[in-house]
């Protein structure tokens, strides 16, 4: 079993961060009369919104034969969303009730999503649904306006720090504090990339492991060497050449991790560049999508006076 399946949280103490969250949950889920039946999570890839969403289930007491969780990315036709519906109007096998976790549910297709957004509208007393998803935008208005929508965000440095640090001692692997800081800034506060790029330093010889920390980085997220690039100051030539290989990645994903990486790089010192890049990059991609994200790198790359041109 790999570090982060082992380390996974199963219960709302255990996670770190997010402590909002987290506390509104409780009081709705300890509360039948206000309980919520359809929940969205919504956040970057890897800050925890399935997690999340099984604990939800765990806290609903519901059984495993009554949970079916489903990956959009691969059943995102409306037949999934009608076997849902079917299943729905069935009685629980062991428990009181049902629980369906849709992952990356923007990926439904458009007749997918007016098919469950009929059953969030007229959901069965004994049914939930929790909605995850790094694209809410994509979603239909109507399927957001029937959810709870949390947004979950990535950890803050000292919460990252923690985390790793609790993995290591439960290891019972001591760390050096710069391996730990160089797998928080390039983890940009995402729980499952630092536990990966943290289970191939473990593996690793004491001396070697801050080089290792830095190449399973780059494995782990092409986005840092688009960091890097504007942070150095790289022609758009440069620039381009990295975008072409984020096509298939999530632009607002991107985007949180330019603004963790230069805050990690304002935070050491006082850097004008990087908080240039951060002006550029801090509204959301959500209607821009990647077209979003390219206009904000041309416009770090072009603007040469920093913005004051």
């Amino acid at each position: 079993m790999g570090l982060y399946q082992k380390y996974r949280p199963r219960s709302f103490s255990a996670m770190l961060g997010n402590e909002d969250i987290i506390n509104s949950l409780e009081r709705l889920i300890n509360d039948p009369d206000k309980r919520p039946h359809s929940y969205l999570f919504h956040g970057p890839t890897g800050c925890g919104k399935t997690t999340l969403g099984r604990i939800v289930t765990q806290e609903l007491e519901c059984s495993d034969q009554d949970f079916r969780e489903v990956d959009s990315a691969d059943f995102r036709g409306i037949d999934t969303v009608r076997e849902i519906r079917k299943q729905s109007q069935f009685h629980p096998i062991d428990g009181s009730v049902r629980v369906f976790l849709i992952d990356e549910c923007h990926k439904l297709t458009g007749d997918a999503q007016n098919a469950l957004l009929k059953i969030l509208e007229d959901t069965p007393s004994h049914v939930y649904f929790i909605l995850c998803t790094t694209e809410p935008q994509k979603l239909l208005p109507t399927i957001k306006g029937r959810c709870s929508q949390y947004q979950v965000k990535p950890l803050s440095e000292n919460e990252m720090n923690r985390l790793l640090k609790r993995i290591a001692r439960k290891e019972e692997v001591e760390i050096e504090t710069e391996v730990i800081e160089q797998i928080t800034m390039d983890s940009f506060g995402l729980p499952r990339n630092a536990i990966n790029i943290l289970e191939q330093v473990l593996s690793a010889d004491p001396e070697q492991r801050l080089k290792v920390a830095r190449q399973s980085a780059e494995q782990q997220s092409q986005s840092i060497e688009l960091c890097r690039a504007l942070i150095q100051g790289s022609g758009w030539k440069k620039i381009r050449g990295v975008l072409d290989g984020l096509k298939d990645q999530d632009p607002e994903s991107v985007r949180r991790h330019v603004l963790g990486y230069c805050q990690s790089v304002l935070l050491k010192d006082d850097n004008e560049r990087a908080g240039w890049i951060m002006e550029q990059m801090v509204e959301p991609f959500y209607n821009s999508g990647f077209a979003g994200l390219v206009f904000a790198c041309y416009s770090i790359v072009k603007l040469k006076d920093y913005g004051r041109n």
